[in-house]
């Protein structure tokens, strides 16, 4: 688990890698303005009067997403923000990050099937709408478990997170049903790497570098556990 994370990061110089790393970075970003925007936009939409932020004032309109202020606000809301962001990322991006990793480090593959676009985005909207569900039942959860609160968090979502990222991952090679099959083979390897992606995800700025990771992390314990099987 550990070796396939640092196999991800030691890519990074990587151009071909470095390249979709930035596309990851600017699409992580994307969406979390995008989720940021939506809270301004229920807020405007379903209170009468305006709200009013450390820092910032009142929250009011479009000036108000992109100040200043407002970015060390979303940076602040990408500690909760930034899972759902990683779930939306899977199903649209972990094709080409796959390609990518599997160009330098597993050359002799066949190129994999392309997954449709359309049924990657029907996967990552399922996916996240499960995600964003599991953690407010989990924050509710919160007040009662007290200090084991982020372990809670981080164990949840990274159940979700590497159920998920392993299962895109390895149905790329091997289909849906033998997919399904390895990840059960080893859950416990796949949660524990999804809980090595869950935690960082809280920190800001770190956080918008980790689906990436993740989704080489991912690919490379896909290959792994394939090749152990085999």
């Amino acid at each position: 688990m550990f070796s396939a994370f640092l196999a991800a990061v030691g890519q990074l110089g990587d151009r071909r890698f470095m390249r979709v790393l930035l596309l990851g970075v600017a699409l992580s970003v994307a969406l979390l303005a995008a989720f940021y925007a939506g809270l301004l936009l229920f807020w405007n939409t379903f209170t009468p009067d305006t709200l009013t932020l450390p820092l910032i004032g009142e929250v009011d309109g479009l000036h108000t997403l992109l100040g200043w202020g407002s970015l060390l606000i979303m940076l602040i809301l990408s500690i909760f923000l930034m899972v759902p962001v990683a779930a939306a990322f899977s199903g649209i991006f972990l094709d080409t990050v796959a390609d990518a990793v599997e160009a330098r480090h597993y050359p002799k593959l066949a190129p994999a099937p392309r997954i449709p676009m359309w049924d990657a985005i029907i996967e990552a909207v399922n996916f996240t709408g499960v995600l964003i569900a599991v953690n407010v039942l989990a924050l509710m959860l919160w007040f009662t478990v007290g200090p084991l609160g982020p372990l809670v968090l981080w164990a949840l979502n990274g159940y979700l997170i590497g159920r998920e990222y392993f299962q895109l991952a390895a149905m790329r090679r091997i289909g849906r049903p033998a997919a399904r099959q390895l990840r059960r083979d080893n859950r416990l390897t796949i949660l524990a790497a999804g809980m090595l992606m869950a935690a960082p995800l809280t920190l800001p700025i770190i956080n918008l570098f980790i689906p990436v990771l993740g989704a080489a992390t991912f690919t490379h314990i896909f290959h792994r556990l394939n090749q152990r099987r085999g």
